[in-house]
């Protein structure tokens, strides 16, 4: 993931020089008073390089690991990193130029003066480390607060849309169970059917006010889903599920594995002859839904917009993108699996 964008080139160009004559004045003030003009040139020259590498480097440093750790949750591993590497970056850097550069300064005590160089090379390394993290704290602080507000203004837009497409809730459900008192106690597939109906119908009112639930419970209502389709299509719906034993502490945008099972029965023949297969797989911090591809003939074109539906919830929800991938024979969907 690329680190959010910092505009810092007018902090590099006024910042790199203006260190650089003002360490060297504040910390050996007893060099400029001496009048002696080859070791001014020197101190501030090494001062100018020491300044420009240990800035430039530790930005590098940052930019790098805050790529290999872009999590918030990654933060200390992130800091520890980084203090470990700025800091002997730091020391190899005062220590080269000190050593080798300041050398041809009059009376110049190698050993201590690389140790002091080293100290007063903390400063820039101190004023970057800080620099980029508030900055990069405040442009997170901002990108999470929109994302929130999208997230929030699309579960309002879904909640508008469900008042005007269903049913109210407690009438339904009153009506199931009317329903279920005029079966018979005997038909127990027609009692099952009515059971899982309710269970389905239960999961979407309550998970549409979330934004994410875990995968455990999200398989458990697609159990429910999948028995009432298998229902409808018998052995010409074939559901493989391959998932690992610890599954709580993941999370997946709600109904969106669903909405992809659905999407594979409206868009394919299921059929005796060309029974429809669906995979849901975990691996590699994703859940694979994968179906053979056998598309109706149909005048009607898909719109996509249950897919793209997805692939926007899960673009306010993480960074990682949601993966569509089509070939001749196949169509599947790797939907990134979130921490809790």
């Amino acid at each position: 993931m690329e680190p959010p964008y910092i505009n810092d080139r007018k902090a590099r160009l006024i910042g790199i020089p203006l260190l650089s004559i003002l360490l060297p004045i504040v910390m050996h003030k007893e060099v400029f008073t001496s009048g002696n003009t080859k070791d001014i040139f020197y101190w501030v020259s090494s001062c100018f390089m020491n300044t420009l590498l240990i800035w430039e480097g530790n930005r590098a440093i940052f930019i790098y690991l805050r790529k290999k750790f872009p999590h918030y949750r990654q933060t200390a591993r992130r800091l520890i990193r980084q203090t470990i590497v700025g800091l002997t970056y730091t020391l190899v850097v005062s220590a080269f130029i000190d050593y080798f550069f300041c050398s041809q300064i009059s009376n110049f005590d190698r050993i201590n003066e690389v140790l002091i160089g080293f100290k007063i090379s903390l400063i820039p390394t101190i004023i970057v480390t800080l620099m980029y993290e508030s900055a990069f704290f405040f442009q997170s602080w901002k990108s999470h607060v929109q994302k929130t507000e999208a997230l929030a203004r699309e579960n309002v837009q879904s909640q508008l849309d469900a008042l005007k497409n269903q049913l109210d809730p407690h009438f339904l459900f009153n009506s199931l169970n009317t329903l279920a008192s005029l079966i018979d106690d005997e038909n127990s597939p027609a009692q099952n059917y009515l059971d899982k109906l309710s269970d389905v119908y239960r999961y979407v009112l309550v998970s549409r006010e979330k934004n994410t639930v875990t995968l455990e419970e999200e398989m458990q209502f697609l159990d429910a889903y999948i028995y009432l389709n298998k229902i409808r299509f018998r052995e010409n719906l074939q559901v493989e599920t391959e998932l690992l034993t610890d599954t709580n502490q993941l999370h997946v945008a709600p109904l969106s594995i669903q909405m992809l099972i659905e999407n594979a029965i409206k868009h394919n023949v299921v059929s005796k002859e060309k029974p429809l297969k669906i995979r849901i797989v975990q691996e590699d911090g994703f859940l694979t839904v994968e179906n053979n591809l056998q598309e109706k003939m149909t005048f009607e074109k898909s719109t996509k917009v249950g897919l793209q539906n997805i692939i926007n919830r899960y673009r306010l929800l993480t960074e990682q993108q949601v993966e569509v991938l089509r070939n001749e024979w196949s169509f599947k969907v790797k939907l990134p699996l979130l921490e809790a």
